[in-house]
């Protein structure tokens, strides 16, 4: 299937409801959590069809530490065994893996797979799928700040000549378009902390599905809405369209 006109160049998910997908259906959470494998699947293969070359997936949170250890240690478990059973697959789709986050806080034995998967794939090209773990948006400014101060104090940098660009190329997706499309599902209307800096012009979509329900036809669905949108980036209406 090849792109439309309107197909976006990046698109961030926020995979929300697996704990109340399970709930309905009078399961623990964490059953619901694996059921949302399918989903990021789903996506993973909707996206390489519809020629979309970059997919952002909010996994886990930086907040996500606060929920009962009991979830927390499943879903650890189940980035254990999604890393070893995926990344064939995805590397013979030619499929680039990514993480972005602080991934310093997770188990040696964890750390190690994220790094091999992200060796092993490196060199794909038909899309960068980036898996946000321990990420948060404030998060990912605060250590671009950082890192341009130590620059800075280093004598490599101009306070002076830090500028959007500059910052930009410090940040977790620094090097990739940012995201066109938005998408959050579950219900909720916010962003909970994700790629804040990067948002900046997204268009958001938000449905009421729950994430393990979310499959290609849900994806046409956000789409579909992204290609009606008039993306001005500041610009009056008619300037956008003497653009196009």
């Amino acid at each position: 299937m090849t792109a439309p006109p309107a197909t976006p160049r990046h698109v961030a998910i926020i995979m929300d409801g697996n704990g109340r997908w399970a709930e309905r259906r009078h399961r623990p959470r964490a059953f619901g959590h694996r059921a949302g494998q399918k989903a990021v699947r789903a996506s993973v293969r909707a996206c390489r069809e519809r020629g979309i070359p970059t997919l952002t997936l909010f996994a886990f949170s930086s907040e996500n530490w606060q929920r009962p250890r009991e979830e927390v240690g499943a879903l650890m478990d189940l980035f254990l065994r999604a890393l070893d059973s995926e990344v064939d697959e995805l590397h013979s789709a030619g499929v680039r893996l990514d993480f972005i986050g602080d991934i310093g806080a997770f188990a040696p034995a964890l750390r190690e797979r994220m790094q091999a998967a992200t060796l092993r794939t490196a060199g794909n090209a038909t899309l960068t799928l980036n898996i946000a773990v321990n990420y948060g948006g404030r998060w990912d400014i605060t250590q671009a700040a950082r890192r341009l101060a130590s620059e800075a104090a280093a004598g490599r940098l101009v306070p002076d000549d830090i500028d959007e660009p500059t910052f930009a190329a410090r940040l977790a997706l620094a090097g990739l378009p940012p995201p066109d499309l938005l998408i959050r599902t579950g219900g909720e209307h916010r962003i909970s902390n994700f790629l804040l800096w990067q948002l900046a012009y997204a268009e958001l979509y938000f449905t009421e599905t729950l994430w393990p329900d979310f499959d290609a036809a849900a994806l046409d669905a956000a789409l579909e809405d992204y290609a009606r949108r008039e993306r001005r980036f500041g610009r009056t209406g008619n300037q956008s369209r003497a653009r196009a």
